[in-house]
């Protein structure tokens, strides 16, 4: 029994905590959800770093691709 009675407001702080925790971890799952499944697609895993890629080059009689 604990030495002082838990107040009203304490129970509702602990549901919005609890609420509010399972949002996160929630958002959490999806993130690394669609992390793992960007991952594990492997080929196309191409950054925005501003530099030409092969990929996105047009074809021309010079390359001969």
């Amino acid at each position: 029994m604990p030495l002082a009675e838990t107040h009203e407001i304490h129970k509702r702080r602990f549901g919005r905590n609890l609420g509010t925790a399972l949002c996160l971890v929630g958002f959490c799952a999806v993130v690394f959800g669609l992390t793992i499944a960007k991952v594990r697609e492997g080929g196309l895993l191409e950054a925005n770093d501003h530099q030409p890629r092969a990929s996105v080059l047009p074809i021309t009689e010079e390359t001969g691709q």
